[in-house]
């Protein structure tokens, strides 16, 4: 749950972004902690492949610590184990990150590992072979996994037609055409110095982490990104019924919803929380499954991109479930749309959420992420104290607005997995 990004604005104080003479930006909270941890993030992601390239950008996320000028994979990898850490990755679809954790004494080999990862990774030909055969089987995990696989399908089912809607993963055809050429376009391409935000969040001085930086970072690289992202223009509200051999349903709605740009995500986020978000006091929870016990999980997310959003409500149930746990799902968000918050009910949703931000960002590692994913796409970044006074502000007609706005019966869309 990495919140607090989608909460800016420049009316708040904010932490301050030092820019390498490269154009290279570094963001650093300085916390008392034996554990620090740092990233390289790269506003580069699956919507950014070509379209004979599907799921390139997580093939990049994996073959970037297959071997580098200076080490071969296997000591990337022990590199930061030696050292009692933990490297990793993730990519979505507007975002690339690399990071590790480690005992804060070793920052100085934490940063010189992940320079070494982002200008010299060598991606060996054997490797890549390799490589593929572990993200087929990554492929077929997911595919055996219902409750997994529909959160992919309901973008694929929202965005159609457009990069958005892409599985990260890719699919097995197009995996198989990679080729090492593809993946060092892809790098040159979009691994560019306005693209790539270092994040740092640990018991280190911000001029320490700067001297760091400017050692192992301030390399030559180019300074922009000549891409043009295809923007995300029609949306059409579909239908998919598709029978799987479960013994449960699962159920995902969903509309497109606020972008990052738009003031409306601030009430939006705080919206979602309340209906569907981590408290077992969520109302669709409630609703659905406290009151009614009609199903196992229930559960709200929004995920705002550059120029879209999306807005979707998981349940898990039983087949007979499924039409009267929908009906329910649109009941509560009905109620949003069209019955404004009491001040009590305002006032213990703010409460909720803001503790839940507090609770995420004593795990340091999903802060570092947090603070990282606003310089990149903000190039600004706020205390944590004012992402809490931004939530403080919001008012029950902007989240009844909100609702209006997104909360349109027709406008959603459905897919359904069950059995015979």
């Amino acid at each position: 749950m990495f919140v607090p990004y989608f909460l800016l604005t420049d009316m708040y104080e904010t932490i301050p972004i030092i820019t390498l003479p490269n154009g290279i930006r570094v963001i650093h909270k300085e916390v008392a902690s034996p554990i620090s941890h740092f990233g390289v993030i790269i506003n580069a992601g699956t919507r950014d492949e070509a379209d004979s390239q599907i799921g390139l950008a997580h093939f990049v996320e994996h073959t970037l610590f297959k071997g580098t000028r200076h080490r071969t994979g296997y000591q990337v990898t022990r590199r930061m184990e030696d050292a009692g850490g933990d490297l990793n990755a993730c990519t979505a679809k507007e975002e690339t990150c690399f990071h590790a954790s480690f005992p804060s004494a070793d920052y100085p080999r934490a940063i010189e590992l992940l320079a070494d990862i982002l200008f010299d990774a060598t991606f060996p030909e054997k490797e890549i072979a390799k490589e593929k055969d572990v993200v087929l089987e990554e492929i077929n995990y997911y595919r055996d996994t219902p409750s997994e696989l529909i959160f992919d399908e309901i973008e694929e089912v929202a965005f159609a037609g457009h990069p958005l809607g892409r599985n990260i993963l890719g699919d097995k055809k197009s995996l198989r055409r990679l080729r090492r050429d593809d993946i060092l376009d892809f790098v040159r391409r979009n691994y560019t110095a306005d693209n790539i935000v270092l994040s740092s969040v640990g018991n280190l001085s911000t001029n320490t982490i700067i001297k760091y930086c400017n050692k192992y970072f301030n390399r030559p690289i180019a300074a922009r990104c000549e891409r043009q992202r295809q923007p995300f223009l029609t949306y059409t509200p579909t239908t998919l019924h598709k029978h799987k051999n479960t013994s449960q349903a699962h159920v995902m709605l969903c509309n497109t919803a606020f972008s990052f740009q738009e003031k409306e995500r601030v009430p939006f986020t705080l919206l979602a929380n309340l209906l569907g978000g981590q408290a077992m006091s969520a109302r669709l929870n409630v609703a659905i499954r406290e009151k009614r016990g009609l199903a196992y999980s229930v559960e709200a997310n929004y995920s705002p991109f550059t120029d879209s959003g999306l807005f979707s409500v998981y349940v898990g149930c039983e087949k007979e479930m499924i039409e009267k746990s929908i009906a329910l799902v649109y009941k509560e968000l009905d109620k949003m749309a069209n019955q404004k918050l009491g001040t009590l009910q305002l006032h213990t949703a703010k409460k909720q959420f803001i503790g839940q931000l507090a609770v995420t960002n004593e795990a340091k590692l999903n802060e570092m992420l947090s603070i990282g994913r606003s310089a990149l796409f903000f190039n600004e970044v706020e205390t944590t104290e004012s992402s809490f006074q931004k939530v403080e502000a919001i008012t029950a007609d902007e989240v009844m607005e909100a609702a209006h706005r997104i909360f349109v019966p027709e406008q959603f869309s459905t897919l359904i997995y069950s059995g015979r």
